[in-house]
């Protein structure tokens, strides 16, 4: 098969709000297949949270002030899984919150999310939680991108970032894309088994 079909480059650089869509055939089981929200990206490095996996643990299972919120958490990336972080959408006005897009935030103050959450003042489909984050040092995100691991998807929409259905957002953001993307979108995790 020619090799430009599996150079995954694409025009689109990364920055904050974009997504990064892992190559069909990545080996590292942390990031197989998977989409990554970028919440930051300078010349210091970047980091952001894997949206479609998720951790055996409900929100009430990690914090003791979760009580009765059996949210699910999704495991945001190798790094530091002993934290939790969260984004949201429709809570700009949470406190100490930082705006990732025009419509989608992370972080904010845990008590007032949880009372928010409690109370029926937020809705939990606005909220996204997860153990550990992805992280890249100061050049490394854009060698990896370089080395065909990583396809740029240039922005973050709310639907794609809160979507349900985490199984399926690899391909649906792929098949977003069009193209030569769209055919990556439906090849075999194992070609061998094809």
């Amino acid at each position: 098969m020619d090799n430009l079909f599996f150079n995954y480059k694409n025009e689109n650089i990364p920055e904050k709000g974009c997504l990064l869509v892992s190559e069909p055939h990545l080996p590292d089981y942390n990031f197989e297949r998977s989409v990554i929200l970028l919440c930051e990206h300078s010349d210091e490095g970047s980091f952001g949270f894997v949206l479609n996996k998720m951790a055996e643990m409900s929100l009430s299972g990690i914090m003791s002030n979760a009580k009765g919120l059996d949210f699910p958490v999704g495991v945001g990336g190798p790094v530091e899984r002993n934290t939790l972080h969260f984004l949201h959408r429709n809570n700009k006005d949470l406190e100490m919150s930082t705006p990732i897009t025009d419509t989608i935030f992370w972080g904010g103050d845990y008590e007032q999310v949880t009372d928010r959450l409690r109370f029926g003042d937020a809705a939990e489909e606005d909220f996204l939680f997860f153990v550990g984050y992805s992280g890249w040092s100061s050049g490394q995100l854009e060698e990896e991108i370089a080395n065909n691991s990583w396809i740029v998807f240039p922005k973050a929409t709310e639907q794609l970032v809160f979507n349900t259905r985490k199984n399926i957002l690899w391909k649906e953001v792929l098949n977003k894309m069009g193209g030569r993307f769209s055919v990556y979108a439906n090849y075999p995790s194992d070609p061998r088994l094809n």
